[in-house]
């Protein structure tokens, strides 16, 4: 299904590309342009309304199920606290690493998107105040929330079921039940969504290139480069925090890695790399124990790869519709992107579907996420290898931090604990 569906997006990415090409150079008449471009942009905007659709009741039941299963880490103690301490601190690096990179190289500047409604919300985020953010953050109903796609507020609301379910004695199996099976479904039309993905990148990339011409692939090679450019520079700080706390084995974990990495990278799943990784840290060394339980937990709250690029995408469609966000406004993105991306794990496409609730959020055009999409696959592959590297450096971490990372175990010998 990965291999189909990388095809797929190959092609709506190719054939989009040449028929935009085409329409740029045969049709001469602007108005006969925007006509085409409008018939594209139907397809367009039902996937844009698809992912808008789902995004309050997928935080929601990930967010309340994610946080309702906690009590099984806290139960483990110390343990669970180096393993949350280091996914929040390797998280906020991801963040800021995209935050500073994409102010660094702007990807996304000189594009110059028409964008009709950027004054007026400009003016609006100016305006906010602390006291009106605050007193946002508290949902007055949560259906409203929900309909209105408020995401912090969906958040809170979620944070608040999640504890009071984790806090009953017998966790509220009825309502735990019932939020579990509705993040089940949830994922299950998410995927029907994402599959339609191929039919709106060639709508997107069609509509495009006709309007701005080929020179926008310019652009789209800024921002796959600097976006790889930044994993890079995430990838040398997580394998040299390693090497401080393991010395020269550190060679091994990279070793151990790489295959699994590049499994995940030509996939598009980190997932798919999870029993390769699981074996691997255990023949380097690393407990049984501890890799069975940071590893899982790490698929859940350590997508390093994922938080960096929704902070990197959603700035490049700030620049490229020649919107400022403040700096107030931006640590309150990396708060917001903090907290959505977690629990999100296993959704497909997940970041797209955070970054569509940022960009509401902030008030900055949905269309902007149109201009992600036609290269989100590629840049998925890196973001998906990231997220195995992250996890992996954490379970070798809190191994070593715990005395439970010995020497390595001898290929055809039996692993024990």
């Amino acid at each position: 299904m990965n291999r189909r569906f990388t095809l797929l997006v190959l092609f709506a990415m190719i054939a989009g590309v040449v028929v935009g090409f085409i329409l740029n150079k045969t049709v001469t008449d602007p108005a006969h342009i925007k006509s085409i471009t409008g018939g594209l942009g139907i397809l367009t905007e039902v996937f844009l309304r698809l992912i808008k659709m789902i995004i309050g009741p997928l935080v929601f039941s990930t967010l309340v199920v994610g946080i309702a299963h906690m009590e099984d880490s806290a139960s483990i103690g110390r343990v669970g606290a180096k393993t949350m301490g280091w996914f929040i601190a390797a998280s906020i690096v991801s963040l800021t690493i995209g935050l500073l990179m994409v102010h660094l190289l702007k990807p996304g500047v000189g594009l110059a998107l028409p964008n009709p409604e950027a004054a007026s919300a400009s003016v609006k985020a100016a305006s906010l105040t602390l006291k009106d953010f605050v007193a946002h953050l508290v949902p007055t109903s949560i259906v409203k929330a929900l309909a209105d796609n408020e995401i912090l507020q969906i958040v809170v609301f979620s944070i608040f079921v999640g504890t009071a379910i984790a806090a009953t004695s017998d966790r509220a199996p009825a309502i735990l039940a019932l939020a579990e099976q509705i993040a089940q479904v949830m994922l299950k039309i998410t995927g029907y969504v994402m599959a339609t993905a191929p039919v709106a990148i060639f709508a997107a990339l069609a509509s495009t290139v006709a309007t701005e011409g080929l020179g926008i692939l310019a652009t789209y090679a800024k921002f796959i480069g600097g976006f790889y450019l930044s994993l890079g520079i995430l990838w040398a700080l997580l394998i040299g925090v390693a090497a401080l706390f393991i010395g020269k084995r550190v060679g091994g974990l990279v070793n151990v890695i790489r295959e699994p990495a590049l499994l995940a990278f030509s996939t598009a799943s980190s997932e798919a790399a999870y029993p390769r990784i699981l074996d691997g840290l255990q023949r380097f060394g690393v407990s049984r124990r501890i890799v069975s339980f940071v590893l899982p937990l790490g698929y859940s709250f350590n997508l390093d790869g994922s938080m960096m690029y929704c902070t990197f995408a959603t700035l490049f469609i700030a620049q490229a519709y020649g919107i400022n966000l403040t700096l107030g406004q931006q640590i309150t993105m990396l708060a917001l992107l903090m907290i959505t991306s977690k629990g999100m794990a296993g959704v497909p496409r997940a970041s797209l579907v955070v970054i569509a609730a940022t960009l509401a959020y902030f008030k900055l055009p949905e269309a902007g996420l149109l201009l992600i999409l036609a290269v989100d696959h590629i840049l998925d592959m890196g973001r998906s290898a990231t997220n195995v590297v992250g996890n992996s450096v954490a379970a070798t971490l809190v191994g070593k931090w715990e005395g439970q990372f010995g020497p390595p175990v001898p290929a055809g010998q039996e692993i024990k604990d």
